[in-house]
């Protein structure tokens, strides 16, 4: 079963070391990179953290073939018009290898700490929606106008644009089913699941596939994704010490869904992953996606996936 492989990249790590980590994913075949939009890092607020568009810029002009995304995007940080300028920029400078990822964002911390207002869950998503919009416009629109509760534009040319056509594939992460799973189905091309939804995923597919039918969009037509944290070892008992003694911050919270386990025993469990129709994994490895790693995955596991 054919299965793209990406890497979520640590980027609470100097950039030296994250090109460490992107130069052999490039080598070794991985679909694509993904960075997040965060301030700092989940477990350190005091640490690193390099913010995601220059380094989605940064990324596209180290590499030929690595698809560069973001896992995801918060909307209130940026206007949506120049969000769009932003994206659109990036994949020219890439030759048409962005990956939106977009969320409606909900660090409370991050937005009181940086002057923005956190307001309710429910007008988060509207101004979601509006944004979602704003982006369309700008990436196909010669010049683009909208007038809505929060925001506008008045005939704003954005050029260049995207090199893809008619823009970037848009993932869409949550798992809000009445309103969030709605707008994924109008607007995205990837729905990407976490921690969170794993639980109950066959429940969120099909009030997916339901809010497809109610738009009257073919559900195949819309890709998923799922975050996964790997711990691979050349054998099971290296895969054990990095379950017990992890070397990624996150490795506690994503336990529930994570896999651990030899390259046999990996492709076996991302196969399974396929075979639950996941088009596109997001791997967090246990080691902080070490080079050797990377290399590991890429020799043993990936040969077998595509």
């Amino acid at each position: 079963m054919a299965m793209k492989i990406a890497l979520n990249l640590p980027q609470f790590l100097e950039w030296d070391d994250m090109l460490k980590r992107i130069i052999p994913a490039e080598k070794y075949g991985f679909h694509s990179v993904w960075t997040c939009d965060h301030m700092w890092p989940p477990s350190d607020r005091d640490g690193i953290q390099l913010e995601v568009l220059t380094t989605m810029a940064a990324i596209a002009a180290r590499t030929e073939r690595l698809r560069i995304g973001t896992l995801v995007i918060c909307n209130s940080f940026r206007n949506p018009a120049l969000l769009a300028k932003s994206l659109s920029s990036i994949d020219n400078i890439s030759h048409g290898r962005v990956e939106i990822g977009l969320g409606a964002g909900w660090m409370k911390g991050e937005f009181r700490a940086y002057g923005y207002e956190f307001p309710a869950a429910g007008v988060r998503l509207k101004q979601f929606e509006e944004s979602l919009q704003i982006l369309k416009l700008m990436f196909t629109e010669p010049r683009a106008s909208f007038k809505g509760q929060y925001f506008t534009i008045d005939n704003a040319p954005n050029n260049p644009k995207p090199t893809q056509k008619p823009h970037p594939p848009i993932t869409i992460g949550g798992g809000g089913e009445k309103v969030l799973l709605r707008l994924v189905a109008k607007y995205a091309d990837r729905w990407n699941y976490s921690i969170p939804e794993s639980s109950a995923i066959d429940h969120k597919l099909q009030v997916l596939k339901d809010h497809c039918a109610a738009i009257g969009r073919d559900f195949k037509t819309l890709e998923i994704s799922e975050q996964i944290m790997v711990c691979l070892g050349r054998n099971k008992a290296d895969a054990d010490r990095m379950w017990d003694n992890p070397g990624h911050p996150m490795i506690e919270g994503m336990k529930p869904s994570a896999i651990k386990g030899d390259p046999d025993s990996v492709v076996d469990q991302l196969r399974d992953r396929a075979r639950r129709g996941v088009n596109l994994v997001m791997l967090c490895f246990g080691d902080l996606d070490r080079p050797e790693t990377i290399e590991l995955f890429g020799r043993e596991v990936m040969p077998h996936l595509q």
